[in-house]
């Protein structure tokens, strides 16, 4: 554990060096939010949203990619020092399999954000492929979230699902299409969540706090390794990120980190629980899916805007006691979902 802090630390340290030029460099290369009015998966406008978020124009967005490159640069590193030192190192799962799949997760769904952003950022007028619409960027996350799954069950042999206080379910093939559904779900949950300043990035924190604890207990070394090399590099961005915000994560941020949170969970067996550590990112696409279904299907709106945080700021919520306070949350919800995680234990 003493080494695992160190590694922590290292990581915020290297990372927030690094912040300060990097922010100065994405002005450089007017990586910047713009200011343009809104469209929803309707394609309506969404005043609300603009009228919230116009103060927010000319903000950096790319600050995911750093945190990406480091983590998947130091990951390697660190384990092969590890090695070379001759510091134990454990594993639950055939360790290259474990570290392929964690870190194609991490990058693969980042590749996709930062594409998704240089559209959004330079205002790409193609309406095709490389448009990136809502259809496009869903069949690539489908196809991502697919190949993440089939590796799990293939090569971790996670066919697996454990319900609390009941028993275990054995999926097999069927895991697939349920472990891509949670991977899809969660990140466009935390797409969704990532639009206060230090939202999004502060409940990670919490949850990737909770769940290095989990993977300390089973000494999975490569996942908590991982973990606490993201949770330091993410600390450095979140001081950067609280409000006001100087930069912002991005869809190359937003996409990997709420993938690789449900791979994480996923990997640990930890599926309920990770919709319980990662509640407020469940509360915030369920308002949103909601919205959008009864728009649909009833042709009204059943909230006055959404997701969750923005109909709290129409109400008169301001923007940090928002943040604020679903931290707080997310505080109680993980020493919840972590009560459970050990309560209920089963073997790997």
């Amino acid at each position: 554990m003493g080494f695992l802090l160190g590694v922590l630390l290292f990581s915020w340290f290297v990372s927030s060096l690094l912040y300060i030029p990097f922010i100065q460099l994405l002005y450089r290369w007017r990586f910047q939010r713009l200011r343009q009015k809104t469209r929803d998966a309707f394609d309506q406008r969404t005043p609300i949203f603009d009228r919230f978020h116009k103060n927010k124009a000319g903000t950096p967005v790319g600050g995911g990619l750093l945190i990406i490159a480091l983590t998947t640069i130091l990951f390697p590193l660190i384990l092969l020092l590890m090695k070379y030192f001759w510091i134990p190192v454990t594993a639950v799962y055939p360790m290259r399999s474990e570290i392929k799949i964690v870190l194609f997760s991490f990058v693969s769904f980042g590749l996709l954000g930062l594409l998704d952003d240089m559209k959004k950022t330079f205002m790409w007028a193609k309406s095709g492929f490389f448009g990136l619409r809502l259809r496009h960027k869903l069949l690539l996350e489908i196809i991502l979230a697919v190949l993440v799954s089939f590796w799990m069950v293939h090569e971790l042999k996670i066919d697996i699902f454990y319900i609390p206080f009941v028993g275990v379910i054995q999926m097999g093939l069927w895991y697939i299409p349920f472990a891509a559904l949670v991977i899809i779900a969660f990140a466009n949950a935390f797409n969704i969540t990532d639009g206060l300043d230090g939202l999004a990035s502060g409940i990670l924190m919490i949850a990737l706090a909770a769940f290095w604890f989990i993977s300390a207990s089973i000494l999975d070394t490569p996942l908590s390794v991982f973990i606490v090399l993201w949770l330091g590099s993410l600390i450095a961005f979140l001081y950067f990120n609280v409000f006001p915000a100087r930069i912002f994560l991005g869809d190359v941020g937003a996409l990997s980190f709420g993938a690789t949170l449900a791979v994480v969970g996923l990997i640990l067996g930890k599926a309920p629980v990770l919709a319980v550590i990662g509640a407020i990112f469940v509360f915030e696409v369920t308002s949103s899916l909601l919205q959008l279904l009864s728009r649909k299907f009833l042709g009204r709106k059943i909230f006055a805007a959404a997701p969750l945080h923005l109909w709290l700021q129409f109400k008169g919520w301001s923007e940090p006691k928002i943040v604020m306070r679903f931290w707080v949350l997310s505080i109680v919800f993980a020493i919840f979902g972590l009560w459970i995680a050990f309560l209920t234990r089963q073997p790997m």
